[in-house]
């Protein structure tokens, strides 16, 4: 689910850029609030959010890349007053979402084009949102979502660390092309994008879903290096 600010933040708003709607968007907007219920139950995501959300100070500014229906990731750090930006290419995801956390903002748009100036956010989260995209894209989307950072801001970014590339799939019964890294390749990925990886979790998930199957997940927890030391 790839899911960028508007110049100034509007409390439960869904803007939607005037642009064709990316392939991805389709079998997301099938889902729904379908997707939120089968996910509802990861522990692994929630423990993701609460490291987040004890090294965020008061009122810190956070992207939520692919922020699906809102919950839980907008939802939580919105709840914990933090100022919420999330982008989505599925169109009604952004509505549920809107709705769904009014005090957050949210924008139906590839974050690849929306135009966010660099080092203005405090974190970035980046749950199941790069398995669309193929490898040099996965690569050059992490490195311009560094670049968005503050230095010393944190990364968080979740996916299923598997050795597959533009593999068609079936994903809660909808058909999906699949592409992603293993975990030695994905903490090499980030870390050349200018992270360094503090902390990770890998864990075995299996969404409440009739079609669903159990499927790896892994967390990694990272952090753009503060100014002055090197490669920040």
């Amino acid at each position: 689910m790839l899911r960028g600010h508007p110049a100034h933040r509007t409390e439960g708003t869904a803007v939607t850029d005037d642009q064709q709607r990316p392939q991805a968007a389709a079998a997301f907007d099938a889902l729904g609030a379908e997707y939120e219920r089968a996910f509802a139950g990861s522990k692994t995501h929630r423990r993701s959010l609460e490291w987040l959300l004890a090294r965020l100070a008061p009122g810190s500014r956070v992207l939520d890349v692919g922020s699906g229906t809102g919950r839980p990731t907008a939802e939580t750090l919105a709840d914990a007053g933090h100022e919420v930006l999330g982008v989505d290419v599925s169109p009604v995801m952004v509505e549920l979402a809107a709705r769904q956390v009014p005090t957050a903002t949210f924008r139906c748009a590839d974050i690849r084009n929306v135009p966010l100036a660099e080092g203005s956010f405090d974190a970035v989260c980046v749950y199941f949102s790069l398995l669309q995209l193929d490898r040099r894209e996965q690569q050059d989307l992490v490195r311009h979502l560094v670049r968005l950072l503050k230095p010393g801001g944190h990364l968080v970014l979740a996916t299923v660390p598997l050795d597959v590339e533009g593999v068609d799939a079936t994903f809660m019964g909808q058909p999906v092309r699949v592409t992603s890294f293993p975990t030695q390749d994905l903490t090499a990925l980030v870390e050349d994008a200018g992270l360094e990886v503090l902390a990770q979790e890998a864990s075995m998930f299996t969404p409440a879903h009739p079609e669903a199957r159990p499927e790896p997940h892994l967390f990694l927890h990272c952090r753009r290096p503060p100014a002055g030391t090197p490669d920040a």
